[in-house]
């Protein structure tokens, strides 16, 4: 990651803040002892060792002591050869020089090599994030464990890099929420921007809804030297150097990922989908209320002149087709509108003889559920409130309801056929309660 001096302006309409951009100060210690890191020293073996692994080469000795590889390796730093245990045949080490010690790593090999959870085409790779992994931690212990004290996100944030030109237009919409936990400010919206920019830029837009979202962290290998975009410290090593948000592009350090804040706000670029794509995720992405779809399918089913003519009653004049688009939305989510963690206590609720005591623990469940999925919960309640007051032509009562949406709504934790059979009279019973009393729990 290259921090750019000379961030360009597009629009005439330009903040305050944007002019006062100053880009992050990176921390190039660590970067300097990466530099400083000993290099890899393949010791050969002078002649052909008689079953020599296929996927080792000639730094590869055979069946060797440790103190006959510690003798072969010189003191030199850096030096390594790879041997065959005496007392275990059939499994392999690295000994390897550093710190004027000899230390042996148990070497594995499943397509790539290995000696802990990263995996590197070639020995060489491997030990060459090694010596830098062991050097860094070796000279700059103390300096790593206070990274993440002090770090630039929480005084700059995403306002830290403009890495792309940024375009501006104005917007003016007005939106409603109720008890959803959103916000609406006015500001210009922002559109292509970095990770770290979209956060700042929208946080401000009027059209902005500010449901709080974890982010999406996996390993990734970094090309080229990159900086924790949390402490602005060198991200070390060859691969796997680091973590990056799967739907923000934020980059950190992995242990800097357990001090980032909820405040993930998803790229559109990132999101190729709207089927199978977590809730919050999506809406954010597209900075909606709840999931577009949900909006248009409802508006449809209840007044055939939805927003997309491509779901019109000219081209399916069949509102089955759009209500199975509807339930499938909802069926294919990863995380289900009534969520995993929210799913034992909403039927535990549903258990409840009394009542009214019931309906209140229900109401306290609901409480529990991420905005984005409390608001989308709320819209297609009352909708279906609504498809009870036709009950007299569609033949769909709250009860009847209950049944065709609960597993659609709810599925448990665990892949359990058996507590998915279990179950069901509870799921049935929840939507039924949630629409029977939407104008009051909602």
């Amino acid at each position: 990651m290259a921090a750019s001096s000379n961030s360009s302006l597009s629009g005439s309409s330009v903040s305050s803040d944007a002019e006062e951009y100053q880009p992050p100060i990176w921390k190039s210690y660590l970067y300097q002892l990466q530099q400083e890191a000993p290099r890899p020293k393949r010791i050969i073996c002078p002649g052909e060792v008689e079953n020599r692994p296929k996927y080792y080469g000639r730094e590869f000795h055979g069946i060797i002591s440790r103190e006959k590889a510690d003798e072969l390796l010189g003191g030199v730093e850096g030096a390594y050869i790879l041997r065959e245990s005496q007392r275990q045949p059939g499994c392999y080490t690295l000994a390897l020089r550093f710190g004027n010690q000899t230390l042996n790593y148990r070497l594995f090999y499943d397509g790539k090599h290995f000696v802990g959870e990263k995996r590197f085409e070639s020995i060489h790779d491997l030990v060459t994030d090694g010596l830098i992994t062991l050097y860094i931690e070796t000279k700059a212990s103390e300096y790593i464990s206070k990274m993440t004290t002090n770090p630039i996100y929480e005084h700059i944030g995403y306002a830290t890099l403009l890495r792309e030109k940024v375009s501006r237009r104005l917007s003016r919409s007005k939106n409603e929420s109720r008890k959803a936990s959103v916000t609406n400010e006015e500001h210009t919206p922002v559109e292509k921007i970095s990770s770290l920019v979209r956060r700042a830029a929208l946080t401000h837009n009027d059209n902005h809804f500010n449901y709080e979202k974890t982010h999406n962290f996996k390993v990734h290998t970094f090309r080229g030297p990159h900086w924790c975009e949390y402490c602005a410290n060198f991200m070390w090593g060859l691969i796997a150097q680091g973590v990056r948000c799967s739907d923000c592009g934020l980059n950190v350090h992995k242990q800097c990922s357990k001090h980032v804040p909820n405040d993930c706000q998803p790229d559109l670029k990132r999101i190729k989908k709207v089927y199978c794509c977590d809730l919050t995720t999506l809406v954010k992405a597209h900075n909606t209320q709840r999931p577009m779809v949900v909006d248009i399918c409802i508006r449809e089913i209840e007044a055939r002149d939805g927003e997309k003519a491509d779901i019109s009653a000219n081209i399916y004049p069949d509102i089955n087709i759009i209500t199975g688009a509807l339930k499938l939305y909802f069926r294919d989510l990863p995380i289900p509108v009534i969520t995993y963690d929210t799913y034992s206590k909403f039927i535990e609720a549903a258990k409840i003889s009394n009542a009214d005591e019931r309906l209140e623990a229900v109401h306290e469940v609901l409480m529990l559920l991420p905005p984005a999925h409390y608001e989308t919960l709320r819209y297609l309640m009352i909708h279906l409130k609504k498809v009870t007051m036709n009950e007299k032509d569609n033949f769909m009562n709250a009860e009847n309801l209950g049944i065709v949406f609960g597993p659609t709504l709810m599925r448990p934790p665990e892949d359990s056929t058996l507590t998915t059979l279990h179950d069901m009279r509870y799921q049935k019973l929840i939507v039924q309660i949630l629409i029977e009393n939407e104008d009051v729990l909602f």
